[in-house]
């Protein structure tokens, strides 16, 4: 009976002890964060209150030393009375070092707390901070800080937004390198406002520009002073307005290109087919994209159509002036093409040269429409003969106007013999 009214006096005290310290301890809590709060009194000024740098600093050194001073008396203390009692030696264990940081001798709530408090005591929404340190913060941007897609700026971009409202496709903008992050910083008003009043001025229409944004954005790199001098030098080699803002519309890079360039691409190919600059004219204008794109592919298809093709300089000349595309066409297709005209189909050069359309056309059509007539007994395509076929009605005839007129079959008939290829 003694010793189980010892066990209970023991358990007593050993609650009480615990008791001691929760209380001592939420003591030295609140008189920590009374010092905390209270400080000094702050100086106001037209409403506002500030603290002077200096006087901040002093402030806050002194309250690190009262928060200090109060934590070691309260260790202290907590470890004279637990030593004092006679308790298990479990419930000394923790403060048996009263040198210990008070953070490190709490449980990980208590010790989440102080760190609190020490960070209000280091960060003061009052203190006067210098010009350097006010630049530095840094605030949260409107735009998303990072994406991989332009149209999660739409809502946000004053220029994205008015670019999709032209017609500007925005997922081929996002396949060119830097081209998303350059027009995240242009400046709608300043930047592309001024280009595209210019394309309307030299005579683009508005269903053309957003063509020209989605494949060249970087005319609003360029300044409108360049681009008008662009513009006054083809001018002055006699191409009319309607023209220019044809070849602008057709091939966007153009007036990227300095006058220097412009002007050896047109010596270029007056030299090279040796015609006149009436017809240098003519070709580039019907197609603008001979200024714009390399010389390479198109001096290898003018050596293609002189030494592998066995053509002419005179039936070069025409080939080009009636389809401008061969000088850009693809090799292969170009010599295949060919290879099939001329040793299939049994038609000389002089024939092909008065109909180049047929450079220009699928391979496979020209194939299927010869064979279907070979069927027939009707593949004649020299003009001395009878039930003459010309080159160009058998490229150019839609299907069903094919099968009428010149194979004299229903268009079934056809389909069901392309079966059979």
């Amino acid at each position: 009976m003694a010793l189980s009214f010892g066990q209970l006096c023991m358990r007593c005290r050993s609650l009480f002890c615990t008791k001691t310290l929760a209380v001592t301890w939420q003591h030295s809590n609140q008189v920590q964060y009374c010092s905390t709060v209270i400080g000094e009194p702050a100086k106001t000024l037209n409403g506002s209150s500030f603290i002077s740098k200096n006087h901040t600093s002093q402030s806050r050194q002194r309250w690190q030393h009262k928060i200090f001073f109060q934590s070691d008396l309260t260790v202290k203390h907590l470890a004279t009375e637990a030593t004092e009692e006679k308790g298990p030696k479990t419930d000394v264990v923790a403060y048996k070092s009263p040198l210990l940081p008070i953070k490190d001798t709490l449980p990980a709530t208590e010790s989440q707390a102080s760190v609190g408090l020490e960070a209000a005591v280091e960060f003061s929404a009052l203190e006067k901070i210098s010009d350097e340190e006010a630049v530095s913060i840094c605030f949260p941007s409107a735009l998303p800080p990072a994406s991989i897609s332009l149209g999660d700026y739409v809502d946000k971009s004053e220029t994205l937004s008015k670019l999709v409202q032209l017609g500007v496709n925005l997922w081929k903008l996002e396949q060119k390198p830097n081209v998303g992050s350059m027009l995240l910083r242009l400046d709608f008003n300043r930047d592309v406002a001024p280009r595209l009043l210019f394309l309307k001025e030299i005579g683009v229409e508005d269903s053309r520009l957003g063509y020209i944004v989605t494949h060249n954005p970087y005319v609003f790199t360029e300044n409108t002073e360049n681009l008008q001098i662009r513009v006054n030098y083809l001018k002055s080699k006699k191409f009319s307005p309607e023209t220019i803002a044809s070849m602008v519309s057709r091939a966007p890079y153009l007036l990227n290109f300095s006058v220097k360039r412009l002007d050896n691409r047109l010596g270029f190919y007056q030299q090279q087919l040796n015609i006149s600059a009436s017809n240098t004219r003519n070709i580039v204008a019907r197609l603008p994209k001979l200024l714009c794109g390399s010389l390479e592919p198109v001096k290898e298809n003018l050596k293609v159509c002189e030494i592998e093709l066995g053509f002419k300089e005179n039936e070069i000349q025409h080939i080009v002036m009636a389809v401008p595309k061969v000088l850009i066409a693809n090799k292969r297709k170009l010599t295949q093409i060919f290879d099939f005209l001329h040793n299939t189909m049994k038609v000389p050069h002089q024939l092909i040269a008065k109909f180049p359309q047929v450079l220009n056309t699928k391979y496979l059509r020209i194939r299927e429409r010869h064979l279907f007539l070979k069927y027939l007994g009707k593949a004649q395509y020299d003009p001395a003969l009878p039930n003459y076929i010309s080159l160009d009605s058998l490229v150019t005839l839609p299907d069903e106007t094919f099968c009428t007129n010149l194979a004299s079959a229903t268009l079934e008939d056809f389909y069901l013999f392309q079966k059979t290829l």
